[in-house]
């Protein structure tokens, strides 16, 4: 027994050294990728366990359980190449045989890996998709790189990241929108990039973030509302092409840095109480209007910039200052009257600019006064314009709201009389009942093959009872094609050589012929490129039989292919073409929802009920078959 313990022990032991000579075997892989950089000479001639290695300025390896856990390195090729074009750079980047994708290949075996920065170390090229492989990641940060094109959107499955920082790169392309998955991250920084297009909506879903920066990118259009992010306390938005109004931003921010934009309208008085707020930046914009003095009196504000905006008016006489606001810079506004004394410059407490102006001080250049009262007067202007154009606006809606509905008076007065006719048609076919229950039940039906009716649509076709006969050789056993739910099936050749299908319902002995013409019609009308289309019907006789059923039969297009189903069993579709074939048959179900009024509603969708053509274009079949059988079934009941 002793030595089977022994034998355990040695088993372990080996095991063990195992696991730990494999990721040495990676972190020099990982070198060797990096084209050995200075920070990692230590691997060379170190024999000791490298997870016991001691941290560095620029070199950090931990472990747990033997596994690489965190791996920190700090090169010195600084991004500072304005016109790098995404090919190698001698002495500034990587060689030109460098693979990005070879290095995160190998970075995805450290299977344990928590924390990964590679910072300034010449890496180039377009950041893998794999990349979401390292799916233990808490904090990622590539900084000062040479890594351009998209941030990839699987970068959203990394679940677990904290910290996700890729400042310095040269990234141009737009940000994914899709960032909402990270629901664990606190930090999200793409600083100096080249982004383009909008600030992400997705991003005031992640409830978790506290800074945000995207400062000195190519962002544009509005920045959206970003009260819902409670956490937030740093936003850093500057020197990018925003150009919407200021929105509302959380109560607990304490740094907003939103200058060199293209902002626009006034500050929000909702800034006037952000009591945690201690720095602000809306500099280099074009805010107008008077800021809010709740702004100088935050309880936490130090440092307020509003310097080159296009603020007007004149800032209260009485205007109190916070206890720690420091700084202060209202310079290049059109503001005018007095300087308040809380701003005066008198004492050594508070830096304050205010130049620029046309303020009644003799300290700091001011203009004279009629620079800053054409930009007043103008905004009086713009205001009475804009409220002349909301009464003229208002006028013509109006206007058109009365001419929109004199128009549909007119169009549903010979609606009316088209279902006065048929109504009164009813009646004559139920002289001792007058207007029967299922004519008022039905009369939306009516109504709305009226209105299809007035849109040029074909009228449904009548077919004979000798056409059908012709058509299918007397309803020969060899055009059978099945029997389901709502009747037999035949194939069937027109006179014109056209293939269709007729359906062959039998129907109960009292259902009233002219309402179900009514309905077919109705049917008839409902034309989309996913619905097998009806085109038409016959009813045997005109009237019930001796039987005491009524026999109609329902002709529709042929579709050749056959049915989902078949497809499926034979295993023949990618699964691509099965995506396409659902999205095909959605397209089908939301105009039957919603294309036309009333909806046609239980549809029966099932895989044999959905046709496929000659292009594998899907057509929804049995549609709409309550519309005829929900009376049939009443009528049963």
């Amino acid at each position: 027994m002793g030595y089977f313990y022994l034998f355990l022990l040695v088993l372990f032991s080996w095991s063990c050294h195992g696991l730990q000579t494999y990721q040495t075997q990676l972190l020099l892989q990982i070198r060797k990728h990096l084209e050995y950089p200075s920070q990692l000479q230590i691997l060379d001639n170190y024999n000791g366990d490298l997870c016991n290695l001691s941290a560095m300025s620029n070199l950090t390896i931990s472990c747990q359980d033997n596994f690489v856990t965190e791996f920190k390195i700090r090169g010195d090729k600084v991004a500072n190449v304005s016109d790098f074009n995404g090919y190698a750079i001698p002495s500034k980047t990587l060689s030109k045989t460098f693979s990005i994708d070879s290095l995160v290949t190998t970075l995805t075996r450290l299977t344990s890996l928590k924390v990964l920065s590679l910072v300034s170390l010449g890496i180039w090229g377009p950041l893998p998709d794999k990349i979401h492989r390292l799916y233990s990641l808490e904090f990622l940060d590539l900084s000062s790189n040479f890594m351009f094109g998209s941030i990839p959107p699987q970068i959203s499955r990394m679940v677990k990241l904290q910290t996700l920082t890729l400042d310095g790169n040269y990234f141009n392309d737009t940000i994914p929108n899709t960032l909402d998955s990270l629901s664990n991250l606190s930090v999200l920084s793409f600083r100096g990039n080249r982004l383009k297009g909008q600030f992400p909506s997705s991003i005031c879903r992640i409830s978790s973030l506290t800074d945000v920066a995207m400062c000195h990118n190519k962002l544009s259009g509005k920045l959206p509302d970003l009260s819902s992010l409670t956490r937030l306390r740093v936003l850093d938005v500057r020197e990018n092409r925003l150009d919407s109004e200021l929105p509302v931003m959380p109560q607990g921010l304490v740094t907003a840095l939103l200058a060199k934009n293209l902002f626009s309208g006034e500050i929000p008085a909702q800034f006037g109480v952000l009591s945690h707020l201690q720095h602000l930046d809306l500099s280099f914009n074009q805010l107008s209007g008077t800021p809010p003095s709740a702004l100088f009196d935050l309880p936490s504000i130090s440092y307020l910039n509003l310097a080159s905006n296009m603020l007007s008016g004149s800032l209260p006489e009485h205007l109190t200052c916070g206890s720690k606001l420091g700084f202060v810079d209202i310079s290049n506004n059109k503001l005018v009257g007095d300087l308040p004394s809380c701003l005066d410059n008198k004492s050594d407490k508070r830096v304050v600019k205010y130049g620029g102006n046309c303020l009644s001080t003799d300290g700091q250049q001011q203009h004279q006064g009629l620079y800053c009262k054409e930009a007043n007067t103008r905004r009086s202007g713009r205001k009475i314009a804009v409220l002349v154009a909301i009464i003229v606006v208002s006028v013509l809606l109006l206007m058109l709201l009365a001419f929109g509905i004199l128009i549909l008076f007119q169009r549903c007065r010979p609606r009316r009389t088209f279902e006065t006719h048929i109504r009164q048609k009813v009646v004559q076919d139920n002289p001792t009942t007058g207007v029967s229950s299922e004519v008022l039940a039905n009369a939306r039906f009516i109504s709305e093959v009226a209105k299809l009716g007035t849109q040029g649509t074909p009228i449904c076709r009548l077919f004979s009872m000798e056409e059908l006969e012709e058509a299918t050789n007397n309803f020969d056993s060899s055009m059978f094609m099945g029997e389901g739910f709502t009747g037999k099936l035949y194939k069937g050749r027109l006179e014109n050589g056209t293939y269709v299908v007729i359906r062959s319902l039998t129907l109960q002995k009292k259902y009233s012929i002219q309402n179900l013409k009514v309905r077919l019609d109705f049917l008839s009308k409902l034309h989309h490129p996913h619905l097998v289309g009806l085109l038409g019907h016959c009813i045997a006789g005109g009237v019930q039989d001796d039987s005491g059923a009524s026999k109609v039969f329902l002709v529709y297009d042929y579709v050749p292919n056959g049915n989902y189903r078949m497809h499926l069993s034979e295993k023949v579709l990618k699964w691509s073409d099965r995506l396409a074939i659902l999205i095909d048959v959605a397209k089908a179900v939301h105009f039957l929802h919603t294309g036309v009024i009333p909806g046609v509603y239980n549809n029966r969708l099932k895989t044999n009920n959905i046709l496929l053509d000659e292009h594998r274009l899907a057509k929804l079949s049995d549609y709409g078959m309550f519309i005829i059988m929900e009376e049939n079934e009443k009528l049963e009941a």
